[in-house]
């Protein structure tokens, strides 16, 4: 079968599963549409939590970006396994004793204040739109190349895809639908790794062999690339070019922008008891170590045969891979010196043009690796997408039916309208997903990179404070997420929109690390806004106190 047959078999198959799984888990209240019905169990809940946070992302764009900008792109690697620990530690276990189905849920009750309640749903809708405009633009990507579709109509095939498993089936659906799309996007990202690893180091564990010789050669792998990179004008894999302050910024903010993704956090409300939510927590840590820590081998790979494959050769002579990723644009080649060779280099000779998000759909290709990998690899990164997204628009659909109408505008409505109007709020959210998927404000790691900024300005540093510190009070936590969100936002736009250059950068440090710079700027306005105003209500310092302490943490969410 060709390779294109196979990607509709497999694809296809991926996709009816998905359809039968949210038919058989569709919501009928608004505890199965806002956390599964609470009663997920902790393994399950982990798949879910991979699928959910190993996106796009993980599957497309983080193994790009390695691969081209190699050591400088560590952080995008360490951050998000810190996040995990942080959220294990600090916030997911007092967060499900609260007993809340969303963020925003507990910020309002905890800030006592609808105000409070009401920025953290704006914050909400700013991280996952963000988030949310990196994930279509992955499905447009992959649709583009594996179904012969424009990028604008994969973004919008994808979208309707999501909108139908994730308006049917609620969070209910999506926890057992991204428990399939865990076990088929995790296979599909380590198979290729694998044969690719065989091929170059004669070993089927890449996790250890991209630090062993390769084979046929008394060479280390790396100290090959680095002499590949160099010899082509390109900085040395393993060398350092970023300043350090924006790399430490940009891990930190992963870090702490994981532990305070709307996305992730509303997952760990899932489960029945507190004790599974840190459970939930550990096995989501273990699935995603053995994906993230295969991403750096896979990016060495990736560029030793990127390199290779690519230089020197006459443009007449090139693969059918390389043209048919020139047809999607996401790959060009310019003859600059018009002798129709190929130059893949470093500076202004350069010849060829590689999005950065192509890198893991390409190499099975360039690889020359049979053509069922090629359909798998593109079943599996639809899938990280699908189950990312997916999620996203829970959140956003939540914070608006829930703690905009059900908490403040209809404290009366009915739970079946109430469940209309989640509903409604996901259709719309689908459609702002598909204008960011088509119009992108950066490629897919950058994008998603600004979400994790805003996060960690806004969420981490209000919800550390209102369990950790009773005497925060609604003053100073509102004060504290406007500030971090203002300032975040306002950098981010700066640099990313508004024609911001590189040497103007604060402190060296760049649109995807400045969430830190606005976490610390929350935690300190908090603190001093605090203590100029009435302290904290007796009441709400008792269910801080509460929260904090094991007495009733097996009690399943009943409000």
């Amino acid at each position: 079968m060709t390779t294109f047959q196979l990607t509709i078999l497999f694809v296809g198959a991926t996709f009816l599963l998905y359809a039968y799984i949210a038919w058989r888990s569709k919501a009928n209240s608004t505890k199965d549409f806002y956390v599964a019905g609470g009663g997920v169990s902790p393994l399950a809940n982990a798949m879910a939590t991979a699928a959910d946070f190993m996106s796009v992302a993980t599957m497309l764009s983080v193994p790009g970006l390695v691969a081209a900008i190699g050591y400088d792109a560590a952080p995008y690697l360490i951050g998000p396994a810190g996040g995990f620990f942080l959220l294990g530690i600090l916030i997911a276990p007092y967060l499900r004793k609260f007993g809340k189905f969303t963020i925003p849920d507990f910020i309002g009750d905890r800030y006592y204040s609808n105000a409070a309640r009401t920025i953290a749903v704006v914050c909400a809708i700013f991280v996952t739109v963000t988030y949310l405009a990196g994930q279509m633009r992955g499905v447009g990507v992959v649709f583009s190349r594996f179904l012969e579709v424009s990028i604008n109509s994969g973004v919008i095939i994808g979208a309707g895809i999501v909108f139908l498993y994730a308006v049917w089936g609620g969070m209910k659906g999506i926890t057992y639908t991204q428990v399939a799309q865990f076990c088929v996007l995790s296979f599909a990202f380590l198979v290729p790794i694998v044969f690719l690893s065989i091929l170059l180091t004669n070993s089927a564990l890449p996790w250890f062999s991209w630090g062993g010789t390769t084979a046929g050669e008394n060479v280390f792998l790396l100290d090959k690339l680095d002499g590949l990179n160099e010899e082509f004008g390109f900085k040395a894999f393993t060398a350092q070019g970023k300043h350090t302050i924006d790399l430490f910024c940009i891990s930190l903010t992963l870090m702490v922008g994981t532990a305070g993704m709307p996305h992730i956090i509303i997952r760990y409300f899932t489960v029945p008891k507190v004790r599974d939510a840190r459970k939930s927590v550990a096995y989501t840590l273990l699935f995603i170590g053995i994906v993230f820590t295969a991403t750096a081998p896979l990016s060495a790979f990736a560029r030793t045969y990127m390199l290779e494959a690519l230089n020197g050769v006459a443009y007449a002579d090139v693969p059918s891979w390389f043209k048919t990723w020139e047809e999607t644009k996401l790959l060009a080649f310019n003859d600059l010196n018009g002798d129709g060779i190929i130059q893949f280099v470093g500076g202004a000779a350069n010849e060829i043009k590689i999005d950065f998000d192509v890198t893991f759909l390409a190499i099975p290709q360039i690889a020359n690796l049979s053509n069922w990998v090629v359909a798998l690899v593109a079943a599996g990164a639809l899938a990280a997408a699908l189950s990312t997204a997916a999620g996203l628009l829970l959140v956003i659909s939540s914070a608006v039916s829930h703690d905009l109408v059900k908490k403040q505008i209809r404290p009366n409505i009915s739970e079946k309208s109430e469940l209309i109007i989640a509903r409604i709020c996901a259709a719309g959210a689908v459609l702002i997903g598909i204008y960011f998927g088509i119009n992108p404000p950066s490629f897919i790691i950058e994008t998603i990179t600004l979400a994790f900024s805003i996060g960690a300005s806004t969420f981490f540093p209000a919800i550390f404070l209102g369990i950790f510190f009773k005497k925060i009070n609604r003053e100073g936590a509102i004060a504290g997420m406007l500030v971090g969100l203002i300032f975040s936002l306002s950098y981010i736009i700066y640099y990313q929109f508004m024609g911001g250059k590189e040497h103007g950068y604060w402190m060296n440090i760049s649109a995807q690390g400045i969430g830190v710079v606005g976490m610390i700027l929350n935690f300190i306005v908090s603190i001093t806004v605090s203590r100029f105003f009435p302290k904290t209500p007796d009441q709400i310092q008792d269910m801080v106190e509460s929260i904090r302490y094991p007495k009733g943490a097996g009690q399943a969410i009943n409000k």
